[in-house]
């Protein structure tokens, strides 16, 4: 390897696509790439749904258009064609008449087995094969649910007035070119924990029989013990466990993977939204379970997540709505009304007869209490309008926090509420600027057109 080689590669090692000063690995190429290649998928599969391949040769017969006077010949064609389909006649044993009554011959009684045991020790070496089986059974490949959402990559952004786009010589920032036409935006994005919610037909009735499992995105484990929702049987959704679910008791929903056993994956991104806060809004809601504790507890605690609460989305990507409205809301915290019950005291008959007075019977009443539950921001979420869902991470998919912690995004390590302490400066403020900047070259080119 020669020298410049060597010092090219220290140069760029462990720096991020958008600073490295080549075409093919920068976020917006790989971007392009990895829509394309959806794209193709997808037709492959509609392709391969409608079965043409069947069809190819087919032919139609005898034309009905010909000659009136001309006869109608039968069909020439027999079942000859499908002869070299049977199997040959030596590969089949002749069989004689009344063969089927007669006993085996001499020879044939000879080669049998009189016994069918093997030697002892043949036995331990199966029983030791079999108890090697579970050995073999134990490198399964992971949980089936794992890595199944569509987790976003981090935005890469530079302010480096010297980068340029190598397509068309503008400055490359890292902000998409057509974001303001070809995006989709998510916000404000809660803190919690990504998972994915699985529900199943329940044996029972539904909000009363455990239907619905929570999963983790990285390994797919159960999060949580199947507890009763308002999610209809075989549906699959993208979600958000709030940090303080126990407290509010809010799942709130990302997406929608599969909806009654149909594949919503393969709709476009704009659609996949409206469908899931269609079909949400048309869920029927079940009170929260009564509290376990006693009525002098402070504080109700949801023992599962009871309330179903999509996030915003947003088509109108415009600088100037970023810049005013979106950004903003990033930032913001969100309050939401949440139903808690309370246990109410409620005394029995008055009996004031003699010692019955103390011994009164006394009982407690549950009701429904309305509350306002803050919700903190994590940060904006971007997706490709024309691309479709797809387990793991995906350069269609664009992740803009608030704050830049110190430990790695995608890590399964959580950060502890309420220690907000940034590394540097936060990543959208970051967008921000760049945003503001966008703007303002609008701007100066409107001017130099109207002065021309």
């Amino acid at each position: 390897m020669s020298h410049n080689a060597s010092n090219d590669r220290k140069a760029s090692y462990k720096v991020p696509p958008a600073a490295v000063r080549d075409a093919s690995t920068s976020q917006e190429a790989r971007r392009k790439k990895a829509l394309e290649e959806q794209k193709r998928r997808r037709a492959e599969r509609f392709d391969s749904s409608r079965q043409l391949d069947f069809f190819a040769d087919l032919t139609l017969g005898a034309s009905d258009d010909e000659e009136e006077n001309a006869t109608n010949e039968p069909m020439r064609e027999g079942v000859a064609q499908f002869a070299s389909l049977l199997p040959s006649t030596s590969s089949v044993p002749a069989i004689e008449p009344g063969s089927f009554a007669a006993e085996p011959q001499g020879p044939v009684l000879d080669s049998l087995p009189m016994s069918f045991g093997g030697p002892k020790k043949k036995g331990k070496n199966k029983r030791k094969a079999k108890s090697r089986a579970p050995k073999v059974q134990s490198s399964k490949p992971n949980n089936k649910w794992a890595d199944k959402c569509m987790y976003a990559e981090l935005l890469e952004m530079t302010e480096d007035t010297n980068m340029k786009d190598f397509d068309d010589g503008v400055d490359a920032d890292g902000l998409p070119s057509d974001i303001e036409t070809a995006w989709v935006a998510l916000t404000p994005v809660p803190l919690g924990k990504r998972c994915l919610a699985i529900t199943h037909a329940p044996s029972g009735i539904a909000g009363l029989v455990p239907n619905t499992t929570l999963r983790s995105r990285v390994l797919g484990k159960s999060l949580m013990k199947p507890f009763p929702s308002a999610i209809p049987p075989h549906t699959v959704l993208d979600c958000i466990l709030d940090e303080h679910w126990q407290n509010n008791g809010i799942l709130h929903v990302l997406d929608v993977v599969k909806w009654k056993g149909q594949d919503i994956a393969d709709c476009e991104t704009p659609f996949r939204f409206w469908w899931r806060d269609t079909r949400l809004a048309e869920l029927p809601s079940f009170p929260p379970p009564s509290a376990d504790s006693e009525p002098s507890s402070s504080q109700y605690r949801f023992s599962y997540p009871t309330t179903l609460l999509p996030v915003p989305y947003h088509t109108n990507l415009s600088l100037l709505h970023l810049s005013s409205v979106l950004i903003p809301l990033s930032r913001s915290t969100r309050s939401v009304p949440i139903s808690v019950p309370i246990h109410v005291l409620t005394s029995g008959a008055d009996d004031t007869s003699g010692m019955n007075v103390e011994q009164a019977d006394a009982s407690t009443r549950v009701d429904l209490k309305s509350e306002e539950a803050t919700i903190n921001s994590d940060g904006m979420l971007l997706y490709v309008a024309q691309a479709t869902y797809e387990p793991g991470t995906s350069p269609l998919s664009l992740w803009v926090p608030v704050r830049a912690y110190a430990g790695d995004r995608s890590s399964t390590q959580e950060v502890p509420i309420g220690s907000f302490q940034t590394t540097r400066e936060g990543p959208l403020d970051i967008f921000e600027r760049l945003v503001h900047k966008r703007l303002a070259q609008d701007s100066y080119a409107s001017n130099m057109a109207m002065e021309s």
